[in-house]
């Protein structure tokens, strides 16, 4: 690796680690502080502001990109972030956070598809390698924000969002500071030239909507976004219910527990179990593990229930995210990959925004009703639906798309 892929490299890392420190400080506190001031329901919504942010950032980032380059994308949307970001702290009334929320996405959806597209330039013998680092570095930023946001709990919200500013304007600087204005010409190596078709490339296209459908592979892109509305149900669903039954523990402190699991145990156990099931069976233990983890949060409104549920709920992140990207990268042809790629991250959109705006408002349903924990019984109940259909689904061979000559990949019904 040449010094400058090094060095880009490491201004990369540094980046993803410190947006991850600030996002772990600053949503579980909002979340818990909206639910207790406001609602459950509002609380979601506003977190759900922040996908439909990130979603609409994917029909400009190409035009952004093309205009401006791709460190120009990552400093743009970057300080966009950081400055809604601090707006955060001086915002009254929900409208105000959900519009901030949506810029706090939309800026965020704009600067890591670039981050991204850097590493996915670097020539193919230095790939992987370098999305382990970077995944390794948001997993640290993880679970250090967790364990500073447990520290500045207490502070005044304006106080919290100053600090996440900070971190921020450092994640804007390092991030862009190293940062070929086009990224790196895989074959060689060397910084890109601006791409031809630069000029041409709109601000705004909704050409993404072309790959959401895959032929045959639809049903699988369901699922998907079915686990990260659950998951979604868990980031937000979790500090509305520490600060109404565990208000004695940070509403980050659940974090602190996913975030160390996943450090310790995401590659060996994911190797472990990859080498011996098939992709379909890997997503149904994780999803298991998720359906676990939901009735034990329903089962008992205590510290431990909560700290016993967070330990399994992260084998979802573990075994079915990286399961799902190898089904996709096996069954799905090269020619059709990109299509695949566009259609994963719409659902996984969709998914988590119908999580984190359901997620509230099951919670005020299940406190309403004098039913605590009802809702942790609904989405295991899903959960563990989920979990059998992988069990018993059966993939197919590969069929061709009557609409094109090349070969689609045929998912499992």
């Amino acid at each position: 690796m040449t010094a400058q892929r090094r060095r880009t490299l490491i201004g990369v890392n540094a980046g993803i680690f410190l947006a991850h420190i600030g996002n772990f400080i600053w949503f579980p506190i909002l979340v818990a502080a909206l639910g207790g001031t406001h609602s459950g329901f509002w609380a979601g919504l506003v977190m759900c502001m922040t996908y439909v942010g990130r979603l609409l950032a994917t029909f400009s980032y190409e035009g952004v990109a093309a205009r401006v380059g791709i460190r120009g994308a990552v400093f743009a949307g970057t300080a966009l972030e950081a400055v809604a970001l601090l707006g955060m702290g001086f915002a009254d009334g929900v409208a105000v956070y959900c519009a901030l929320a949506f810029f706090i996405g939309f800026g965020s959806g704009t600067a890591f598809p670039g981050l991204k597209n850097v590493l996915v330039s670097y020539p193919e013998a230095e790939r992987a390698g370098a999305f382990s680092t970077f995944q390794m570095s948001a997993q640290v930023g993880l679970f250090g924000g967790a364990l500073l946001g447990g520290l500045v709990a207490g502070f005044d919200l304006r106080a919290v969002f100053a600090i996440v500013f900070a971190i921020f304007v450092g994640f804007c600087l390092s991030a862009s500071a190293f940062i070929p204005k086009h990224g790196f010409e895989p074959s060689t190596g060397e910084a890109a030239e601006p791409p031809a078709s630069a000029v041409r490339a709109p601000l705004f296209s909704l050409r993404v909507f072309k790959g959401v459908e895959v032929r045959g592979a639809t049903a699988y892109f369901l699922l998907s976004a079915v686990f990260w509305f659950l998951e979604m149900c868990f980031i937000v669903g979790i500090p509305l219910h520490m600060q109404h039954f565990v208000p004695d523990l940070a509403p980050s402190a659940p974090f602190w527990v996913t975030g160390l699991t996943l450090l310790v145990l995401q590659y060996p156990l994911f190797k472990l179990l990859i080498k011996h099931l098939r992709p379909g069976a890997v997503m149904a233990v994780g999803l298991a593990g998720m359906t676990a983890a939901f009735l034990a949060f329903g089962a008992g409104q205590t510290a431990v229930w909560v700290l016993a549920g967070c330990f399994v709920v992260v084998l979802g992140e573990i075994l079915f995210a990286p399961s799902f990207d190898m089904w996709v990268a096996r069954k799905v042809p090269e020619d059709r990959l990109a299509r695949a790629m566009g259609a994963m991250h719409f659902f996984r959109s969709a998914g988590n925004m119908a999580g984190a705006l359901l997620a509230g408002l099951m919670f005020d349903l299940s406190v309403a009703a004098d039913a605590p924990g009802a809702q942790w019984f609904l989405v295991a109940a899903v959960a563990a639906v989920c979990a059998l259909v992988c069990v018993f689904s059966r993939e197919r061979p590969v069929q061709a798309d009557p609409d094109h000559t090349e070969p689609v990949a045929a998912g499992a019904k």
